[in-house]
């Protein structure tokens, strides 16, 4: 198979908003020889980084917790593209999807980083109508941080209203965004 694409949903509803979104850009992605998997964050048993510092001095680049974080740490250094999905809640990212960039502290110091030189594609869906309001530009700037430290680039992101199960696929302005996303992280050159 080409190239790899992992989506992380930061939802805890499988069948919400910014799930069904980023499996429409995934869906541009089919038939381009990419290998597609998908995390579920909200499945998965994750723990909050203890702040040890261990992945600095005792076992450089990896974490001394020993979750189901530790394969996705693999999984995220053999891809190619990473597409994040959340909801904001209480106006930003949702816990899940905090808790896993707060995990990649492991894999990032001076002379290495995880993500660096990956293409990223975001969807983020919100309650409100307005992006400031809905809390989406605290979400969206905390990924540009993100992306930034760790030297990833962002190739698009996809954000709007979709508060009810079902108003994104409702959208089809917003559908077709995604789409566009998932043509854009199928074209974009990769390491």
């Amino acid at each position: 198979m080409g190239k790899k694409i992992i989506a992380i949903h930061g939802s805890p509803r499988k069948h919400g908003n910014s799930i069904y979104l980023a499996k429409q850009a995934l869906k541009e992605l089919e038939d381009k020889k990419y290998s597609v998997e998908e995390i579920f964050l909200h499945d998965l048993k994750i723990r909050p980084c203890k702040g040890c510092d261990a992945c600095r001095k005792v076992i450089k680049g990896h974490c001394v917790i020993k979750d189901d974080m530790q394969k996705i740490y693999k999984q995220v250094l053999s891809t190619d593209l990473l597409l994040l999905s959340s909801p904001i809640y209480w106006f930003t990212i949702s816990a899940q999807l905090k808790l896993f960039f707060d995990r990649l502290y492991a894999v990032h110091n001076d002379s290495f980083s995880a993500l660096k030189g990956l293409k990223i594609g975001i969807v983020l869906t919100y309650g409100d109508s307005d992006p400031i309001a809905s809390g989406a530009v605290n979400a969206i700037r905390t990924i540009q941080d993100i992306a930034s430290y760790t030297q990833a680039e962002i190739i698009g992101m996809v954000y709007g209203t979709a508060s009810v199960l079902g108003d994104a696929k409702r959208d089809k302005k917003l559908v077709a965004k995604a789409r566009a996303l998932g043509k854009a992280l199928a074209h974009a050159k990769t390491k």
